[in-house]
């Protein structure tokens, strides 16, 4: 597959809160590298913020508006 965002946009990363409630958990977040695609095919990305870099999948993402 081909990734979906590039290297500098932002983006918000999806995931369940403490709480569980599901939707946006995280801040902003600017996409720093593509990575190769996980096992099942899907995209990855590091994402970085003010607190630090992280892997992502491209399903867990979603444009910053």
């Amino acid at each position: 597959m081909s990734h979906k965002f590039k290297i500098g946009q932002h983006v918000r990363q999806l995931g369940t809160s403490y709480t569980g409630n599901k939707g946006i958990v995280d801040g902003l977040f600017e996409v720093v590298r593509l990575t190769p695609d996980d096992r099942s095919g899907e995209p990855t990305y590091r994402i970085r913020s003010d607190g630090g870099e992280r892997a992502a999948r491209e399903g867990e993402l979603v444009p910053a508006s």
